[in-house]
């Protein structure tokens, strides 16, 4: 269920927004310059960039939540200034962020609806309401319970909630900025039927996303920033992702992934038996080992990473660990730190960092410990470890002082990477590692991940990307309804493979695999 596209004048034949040398800048720092496009009625126009290319900024004009400080913008011909976000709205143009901004303590049905309620007489009628809210999730391939309280829901399952609202609203412009990246492939497809069926009735679609065979498949044509400047628009029939890659980062992007080194035959450094996480997993066993990475896939749902957070002590679990031989109980987060294992949330923005504090305090936080005499902290000794960790895992940041919620999404997950390694941790654990991050960032953490591992240490990747894990892992498990399904490791890490134990269907023909494959 979405509202009707909003009315396009029937005179009007040319671009429905047009943008002409745009600019935003925020005191002396331009982060826009000259920026020139337009989008077309029945268009998906996608927007790529690394982090900090300025997507998101121009976005937020075109949808009124900020004011461009140069340039003009146009729609169906006229002359176009928003004064804020209801502005745009009325003009039909609605953004889906990046951000979940939703209120976590109401019901998805109250989300969907929150001020635009719906009535029976002067009482709010919400089984209308959750009726419709149901439809509309619906609609983009999810089963969701309209009356669930959004807080108790996935960041995949907020995202779509999020992605249903903006839906609901009349429009003949859809911004989508990054509106994939917590969703599985399966999601995912649901979400591009959708926008397609919106460009078939005429709505102009803005698609901004890091996935660039995804921009391939969906997008009529593609606009590339680089630093804040406009590098070109083309049809996306003439570009292949590489193409974009390049023109992205101004580099040759062939190689993502780091070599591939072979699957380690160390001993285990974790093992965890039957282990129950109630109402997520159940009866889940798998090995860590010294130096491997270690990938966990499954639709959104699959408990994934419910169960790691029910072995870390994180929430409630129970089943046998062992931490290098050794039986371990991890009680919670704590107990599972000093043995050695961290925890990268794929919630970096609402777990992983204090958003209103410095990079100082959010790198230095978890390891206080090593920054303190007596009662004091040394900041100087902290400022030190600031540009240790700038300089070895590439934060780029302006200033040092910048608060964390400042930095873009990749500089974020390597600060948290960095804030994590003080703990000189030999297990990590990391959730969605690239969630809504550039490619060119991608390939940077790649390459930590694989450092890490040929350190010695052993990583566990949760993704819903299932190219990331079968690039970087030495063996990936499956998991389908709250229970490992499957491994696949070698030649037989592949897309199909993984989507057949996830979803319980064989996608292709059994005859057709080769011998002994089950």
């Amino acid at each position: 269920m979405t509202a009707a596209p909003a009315p396009i004048p029937a005179s009007f034949e040319g671009p429905l927004l047009s943008v002409q040398g745009l600019g935003k800048s925020f005191g002396p720092v331009a982060v826009l310059q000259d920026i020139a496009f337009d989008v077309r009625p029945g268009e998906v126009h996608a927007v790529i960039g690394e982090n900090g290319a300025g997507k998101s900024t121009l976005m937020k004009i075109l949808a009124g939540h900020l004011a461009p400080s140069a340039g003009t913008l146009a729609m169906h011909g006229a002359p176009l200034r928003l004064a804020g976000p209801v502005d745009a709205e009325r003009h039909g143009i609605v953004l889906v962020h990046q951000e979940i901004l939703l209120a976590p303590h109401l019901t998805v049905a109250e989300n969907l609806f929150l001020g635009r309620e719906q009535r029976r007489g002067l009482a709010l009628d919400d089984r209308a309401m959750n009726a419709k809210a149901a439809e509309a999730v619906r609609a983009l391939g999810a089963e969701i319970d309209p009356t669930a309280v959004v807080a108790q829901l996935s960041i995949a399952r907020r995202q779509l909630v999020q992605i249903a609202r903006a839906l609901l609203v009349p429009h003949s412009l859809v911004i989508f900025d990054e509106p994939t990246a917590s969703l599985t492939p399966i999601e995912t497809d649901a979400l591009l039927a959708v926008i397609r069926d919106i460009r078939a009735k005429g709505v102009a679609v803005l698609y901004v996303s890091h996935r660039l065979p995804e921009v391939k498949t969906i997008a009529d044509r593609v606009t590339v920033l680089r630093d804040g400047r406009l590098i070109g628009t083309h049809e996306a029939a003439a570009l292949e992702p590489l193409d974009m890659a390049r023109m992205m980062v101004g580099r040759d992007m062939a190689n993502l992934y780091p070599p591939r080194t072979p699957a380690p035959a160390s001993e285990p450094v974790l093992e965890v038996k039957a282990m129950t996480v109630p109402g997520y997993a159940q009866d889940a066993s798998f090995t860590l080992r010294r130096g491997e990475i270690l990938g966990f896939a499954g639709l959104v749902g699959a408990g994934r990473t419910e169960l790691l957070e029910g072995v870390l002590g994180l929430r409630p679990g129970h089943g046998e660990i062992r931490r290098a031989g050794k039986p371990a109980r991890f009680a919670t987060v704590r107990d599972s730190m000093a043995a050695g294992i961290v925890y990268l949330s794929e919630d970096r923005k609402g777990k992983g960092l204090l958003l209103a504090q410095d990079l100082r305090i959010n790198l230095t936080l978890a390891a206080l410990k090593r920054f303190t005499r007596g009662p004091v902290i040394d900041t100087a000794k902290e400022w030190a470890e600031l540009d240790k960790a700038i300089a070895a895992f590439d934060v780029r940041t302006r200033r040092k002082d910048l608060l964390a919620g400042q930095l873009s999404g990749g500089n974020q997950q390597k600060l948290l990477l960095g804030k994590m390694m003080l703990l000189e941790p030999e297990i990590v654990v990391i959730d969605e590692p690239t969630r809504g991050i550039d490619i060119g960032t991608k390939q940077q953490i790649y390459s930590f991940i694989a450092e890490l591992a040929a350190q010695g240490k052993s990583v566990i990747v949760i993704s819903s990307e299932m190219q990331e894990l079968i690039g970087l892992c030495h063996r990936i498990l499956v998991m389908r309804s709250g229970r490992i399904v499957g491994e696949v490791a070698g030649d037989a890490m592949t897309e199909d493979e993984i989507v057949t134990y996830a979803t319980g269907v064989r996608t292709t023909n059994p005859a057709e695999r080769p011998a002994g494959e089950a």
